[in-house]
């Protein structure tokens, strides 16, 4: 089993990656099979971004707060637990989005989300495949979250939790203000979700993929891109499928 690994840029963290580099062999992420990387969920999110291009299997320890994206952390037996890990093969968001002076382009593997810049309540019209589905959503904001993102920022603004193979979007509202008990949607992954900006002067808004924020949009475009994959693993019995199930039931 080749590695590599990769930290968060914090001490623990990196006291972590010096003592796993001197257990292990690291080598390098050309030649590694698998990327470990020692943080948490945020720093899971950038190294899934930064390996795009390099296809390579990610597996989490969690030196962070939350830590659902991660597994334990611990010293010893790491080959063996990468051996024995369960997959989760997740597809990122494609955003694009509008401002005065022209687009950007960004992939979200949790969410992307719309929120209000300034203290008045953002306005914001929902189109689904083209057709107005809200006319005029008054809001602090608006997501939309992938499966392996639905127990994030999703959860916490009381969208739905997706299982992980869920063919599905949440489409959820973050304090909506009118229409006022309007709790959101779900869609075919295959949906094509468009925001526009109402009075986007007077009510600025801003859109974020993941970490990467765009500020004074005037429209979103957000779309699941299926031709992206990524592959996290898991330890054996702790799956992303059964820690999205356990998150739904109390003990």
């Amino acid at each position: 089993m080749r590695i590599h690994f990769v930290a968060a840029n914090v001490t623990e963290a990196q006291a972590a990656l010096r003592i796993m580099r001197q257990r292990y062999e690291d080598l390098g992420a050309d030649k590694a099979d698998v990327v470990v990387a020692l943080g948490g969920d945020g720093f899971m999110l950038q190294t899934l971004h930064n390996f795009l291009s390099r296809k390579k299997p990610i597996y989490g320890m969690n030196l962070g707060s939350v830590g659902f994206l991660m597994n334990e952390y611990r010293e010893e037996n790491l080959v063996q637990r990468l051996a024995a890990a369960e997959s989760a093969v997740i597809h990122p968001l494609r955003m694009s989005a509008e401002r005065a002076d022209g687009k950007t382009d960004a992939l979200a593997f949790n969410e992307v989300s719309l929120l209000r810049q300034t203290r008045q309540a953002a306005k914001v019209r929902i189109l689904v495949d083209e057709k107005v589905r809200t006319a005029e959503l008054i809001c602090d904001g608006v997501l939309v979250s992938t499966p392996a993102g639905s127990t994030a920022y999703n959860l916490s603004a009381h969208g739905p939790i997706l299982p992980i193979d869920a063919d599905l979007l949440a489409l959820t509202p973050i304090s909506a203000f009118r229409p006022r008990r309007w709790r959101g949607a779900l869609l075919s992954h295959r949906a094509r979700v468009r925001f526009e900006i109402l009075e986007a002067e007077k009510r600025p808004v801003s859109a974020v993929a993941d970490d990467l924020e765009v500020r004074n949009i005037t429209a979103v475009d957000v779309a699941e891109d299926r031709t992206i994959s990524m592959t996290m693993l898991f330890d054996a019995g702790h799956s992303l499928d059964e820690r999205i199930l356990a998150e739904q039931f109390v003990d």
